[in-house]
């Protein structure tokens, strides 16, 4: 009888600690991933897919803040003399940020959020992008925009920064449902 108490306790013991190892395995997958969700939004299109892609898939936001906000007259893209299109058309144009500093170390993907600005990202994402040392980390770009493309601005990101890591970026116009499906695919492919 003591043997086969025995027998059935060794059973129970190895079958409760193979099953706690395999939680502790399948919970550590995501959860070791650090992920930032950094985005410059002036009007708040770009912030409300970034918060929700950041709730989806347990991200940090971090909003890219420019040391001066911009007005709606600078935001004006019929003005020429406008500050975001004079920006744009210089092309190492690169403002000064405001806001919080964060150590980028601490993240292994970056979700990096912008609206497109002339077929392009606006400059104090450069800026961002420059500050920062994003070696070893995995960048994956997303964008809002009332008619363009997000192509030319991960063609000009890899043209200027070739040596980080991108993944494919998308554009999301059509509101944030889209974004959280996506962002957590991205994840789980990671």
């Amino acid at each position: 009888m003591k043997h086969i108490i025995l027998i059935f306790m060794s059973l129970l013991c190895f079958s409760c600690s193979s099953k706690a190892q395999k939680q502790t395995v399948d919970k550590n997958t995501q959860s070791d991933m650090k992920i930032l969700v950094a985005y410059f939004s002036c009007t708040g299109t770009t912030e409300k897919v970034a918060d929700a892609i950041a709730k989806a898939i347990g991200g940090k936001l971090y909003q890219i803040t420019p040391a001066t906000a911009y007005t709606s007259a600078d935001l004006d893209w019929n003005d020429k003399a406008s500050r975001s299109s004079v920006e744009m058309a210089t092309e190492n144009s690169r403002p000064e940020l405001g806001g919080e500093t964060i150590d980028i170390k601490d993240y292994d993907v970056i979700f990096l959020g912008y609206p497109i600005w002339w077929d392009l990202c606006p400059r104090p994402v450069n800026t961002f992008l420059e500050k920062y040392d994003f070696s070893g980390k995995t960048i994956i770009p997303f964008a809002t925009s009332g008619g363009s493309s997000i192509t030319n601005s991960v063609k000009q990101f890899k043209k200027l920064y070739p040596n980080l890591t991108w993944k494919e970026g998308k554009l999301f116009n059509s509101g944030a449902e889209k974004a959280v499906e996506w962002s957590k695919q991205i994840i789980e492919e990671q």
